[in-house]
């Protein structure tokens, strides 16, 4: 956690003027700690402007600079050209989990268990992971309708293959309608849902629920 909170500081008040970019320090460090309170969610950047006391432009570009240095990333809304009325924005994740826990002050796996963001860390450790073993030129995004359709990663493979892969914080997971809806939309090669076990089973036709380290051999083995 010393390291972590050092870590934050450092690139917030050394690494970051260095760039170039003169931004408050304690301004840039108070959007991380709101993304990092928002795991996961819809980027709603008139929200963070408000509560920053700044502009949406200004939140814009903050935010793009937090990108750029590869501290968050903007999930895109997959999109189809079926006339689905889907959401526009963009969710937003704090890359590292054990930075986004220390800008929230949880020091401990405990302290984790009880917190709000818990479930949503998991999420964005998850999307991480896969991202890092996906091939070159594969595309993510999540999938939203306003009529309730939804999974949290779309893996979108050179071959244009799609994965669909659900994430849940349960060793007895279990999927909702939302995701059912959108795989029919979608029409996956293959669906999924990663839960934090390690046995591989059916929880409905087609859909495995699997472990993460299975689940990245499987993503990497896109790339042979």
């Amino acid at each position: 956690m010393q390291w972590r909170q050092d870590f934050i500081r450092t690139y917030l008040e050394r690494d970051i003027p260095q760039l170039g970019p003169r931004i408050s320090a304690e301004t840039l460090r108070r959007l991380w700690s709101m993304l990092a309170h928002n795991q996961g969610e819809m980027l709603n950047a008139a929200k963070l402007a408000a509560a920053l006391g700044v502009d949406g432009k200004t939140v814009a570009g903050y935010l793009d600079l937090l990108v750029d240095l590869l501290l968050v990333r903007k999930l895109k809304p997959w999109h189809n050209n079926g006339g689905k009325r889907l959401v526009k924005s963009p969710k937003t994740y704090v890359r590292d989990s054990g930075i986004a826990h220390a800008l929230l002050g949880i020091a401990d796996k405990e302290a984790l268990r009880g917190h709000p963001v818990c479930g949503r860390s998991w999420e964005g450790f998850v999307i991480e992971n896969c991202l890092s073993v996906a091939p070159q030129r594969s595309e993510a995004g999540f999938y939203r309708s306003s009529a309730g359709a939804e999974c949290d990663l779309l893996l979108t493979f050179p071959d244009q293959t799609t994965w669909v892969i659900e994430i849940k914080r349960s060793l007895a997971p279990s999927l909702k309608k939302g995701f059912y809806f959108a795989q029919e939309e979608i029409k996956p090669k293959a669906s999924f849902l990663v839960y934090p076990g390690v046995e591989t089973f059916s929880v409905a036709q087609d859909i495995k629920a699997i472990g993460l380290t299975a689940m990245l051999q499987l993503i990497a083995a896109k790339d042979t």
